[in-house]
């Protein structure tokens, strides 16, 4: 077998292999030579080739959220690490394990105007779990650098013994802070980075390994609900009749249906789950909006609760949140084993445990459920919206809202349902989908400027058909993700295209001049026809609900390609349609 003759590209390479880090999505380059020849000869990897590095970045985000266990990221110096920053931001608020691995100029070279060069130290030290900047043993510095490093090589050159110290303990400091880099990408679940300087020449190769860099395995330590904590929230939980809990992202069967099931039979604890949540349950409240958006003062007031429980990542619903920050419940608890959000401004128990933990510790001790008509109140009104949702929907014209009826009324069971932000994702949390159907959303940081490529990093790693419903905006926005040659024949992209940021029609503004058509709106008359046609996607097109209907008989069958889904909505009737809804369910 091939490998780099570098050390240090020897040493990453192999520790990555100990932690078992499989999937190794590369960006072309010369200065990370090394690493991609390491990679991409040794079978043990699975190397993906993507150019644009911020495609590169959410492409590897999609896998990682799906076999969650950490993706390695390679590229080259300069700006092509900077280029991975919305992806790491979006990993590092969603919980997303990736590992970058940036190749960088030797030190002596950076700050003197060469080529290529920024400083890479550091650079995402805002949203990282662990940023490992490691050291070469041998520079080529010219004699009038001011290099700490390459000058106590150079004074003790002549000192065999000496020099061999300072080099095994710069490697035992480089296989150091390489081990805590992967193992805290491994354990704490999200994004750490690794930059490594390499020195020229970069392409030679040996036909052995020359290091056997030391293993670190990292504590695994199961940390048990304290007693007494557990009696405290049971004392409490016992005392209050309305008990909300409120799901986030979160990832498929993550909590047990027992304790679900027990929730459900509760009438003292309403829970609402959003689209991401994966959580199903009919006595469950998953259409939050639905919900609230028509409530009165006097309604608020009603269903302000006692306790609010909170797990899962962040919410969607700005409508909730908005409720739960005017009236606030008396005690706010969240379940996360690492952090823990105080999105309410009342946040008074940080539970660091899963929610199987907590909930199995918690119910057993639960001898009679509290009396209340919270839930079976709260039940009658959402049977109301119910049917005043079917009923405007037999008299809505055709409309994002329309169509988002129809398309998810007719996803395959076991989907994977991949969603865009702004206006998909707020659709979709109006409709309810089947149980089977799994669905994912960048919502760490809530950007349009990668849900492409994550959707198509997903279909990667997945038997299982992927759907992409997106926006025109983050389509075009994220259109680089389709130059990839790793999109399979089952992907699906289905595609709103209501000729500009929809969403802003909806949101408070002077809509309807020019102005705010060119600065908020953005519209446009761009296709994804052409697009389709470059990279490969069979395309059809939809103007009306009849030929919609039509289109989906057929989409989701196999196919010797993928496909795209191009459907046209009147730009100027939808924003009217959406708010009508909710003067209408009221």
């Amino acid at each position: 077998m091939l490998y780099p003759k570098n050390p240090l590209a020897q040493t990453v390479i192999q520790l990555c292999k100990a932690k078992n880090i499989q999937h190794i999505v590369i960006s072309p380059g010369s200065r990370n030579a090394p690493l991609t020849i390491g990679f991409t000869n040794d079978p043990f990897f699975t190397c993906y080739s993507i150019v644009d590095e911020r495609c590169a970045g959410f492409f590897a985000l999609g896998i990682a959220q799906q076999i969650e266990r950490p993706v390695a990221l390679v590229c080259t110096s300069g700006s092509a690490l900077l280029n991975y920053y919305p992806a790491i931001a979006e990993a590092f608020y969603s919980d997303i394990p990736l590992v970058v691995l940036s190749a960088d100029r030797p030190r002596y070279l950076i700050g003197i105007g060469d080529g290529q060069t920024i400083n890479q130290k550091d650079v995402y030290a805002n949203h990282i779990l662990n940023s490992a900047n490691l050291k070469l043993n041998f520079e080529n510095a010219p004699k009038n650098s001011n290099e700490t490093e390459p000058a106590i090589i150079r004074s003790i050159e002549n000192k065999l013994e000496r020099m061999l110290g300072v080099k095994q303990e710069l490697d035992d400091e480089n296989e150091t802070k390489i081990n805590t880099a992967l193992n805290k990408a491994i354990s704490l679940n999200g994004p750490v980075h690794i930059n490594i300087p390499f020195e020229e020449p970069l392409y030679e190769t040996t036909d052995k390994m020359t290091v056997e860099p030391k293993v670190i395995e990292f504590e695994t330590k199961k940390k048990k609900i304290d007693d007494f904590f557990i009696q405290e929230c049971y004392d409490d939980w016992n005392t209050y009749s309305r008990k909300m809990i409120l799901v986030g992202a979160n990832q498929p069967n993550k909590v047990d249906q027992h304790i679900l099931d027990e929730l459900a039979k509760d009438n003292s604890v309403i829970v609402f789950t959003e689209t991401t949540s994966n959580i199903h349950n009919k006595q469950f409240f998953n259409s939050i909006d639905k919900m609230i958006a028509p409530l009165t003062e006097e309604g608020f007031q009603a269903l302000q609760p006692d306790i609010l429980v909170t797990f899962g990542g962040l919410i969607v619903s700005k409508k909730i949140k908005g409720f739960l920050r005017k009236f606030q419940p008396k005690h706010h608890w969240h379940i996360d084993k690492k952090n823990a959000n105080d999105t309410f401004f009342c946040l008074d128990k940080h539970i660091e445990a899963t929610p199987n933990q907590f909930f199995n510790a918690l119910l057993p001790r639960l001898t009679h459920f509290v009396k209340s008509d919270y839930k079976p109140f709260w039940n009658d009104i959402k049977l109301l919206r119910d049917e005043k949702h079917q009923e405007y929907l037999e008299q809505v014209p055709f409309s994002d809202f329309k169509v988002f009826d129809t398309v998810l009324k007719v996803l395959p069971e076991q989907t994977i349902l991949q969603l865009g932000n702004s206006s998909a994702v707020r659709y979709a949390q109006l409709f309810d989908l089947k149980k089977t159907i799994q669905v994912f959303c960048n919502r760490g940081t809530s950007g349009i400027d990668g849900s492409t490529s994550t959707a198509i990093g997903c279909a990667k790693v997945h038997k299982k058909q992927t759907v992409f419903i997106t926006g025109d905006l983050s389509f075009f926005y994220d259109s680089n993700a389709l130059w990839n040659n790793y999109i399979p024949n089952h992907f699906r992209i289905i595609l709103i295209n209501n000729q500009g940021g929809g969403i802003f029609r909806i949101l408070p503004g002077h809509k309807n001049t020019k102005k705010f058509d060119t600065y908020f709106e953005t519209t446009h008359n761009l296709t994804a026809k052409q697009l389709c046609k470059m990279y490969e996607f069979e395309y059809d097109v939809a103007a009306n609900e009849r030929q919609l209907k039509a289109q989906l008989k057929t989409f989701f069958e196999e196919s010797n390609q993928p496909k795209l889904l191009e459907i046209f909505t009147p730009r100027t009737l939808n924003d009217d349609v959406l708010l009508d809804y909710f003067k209408f369910i009221k």
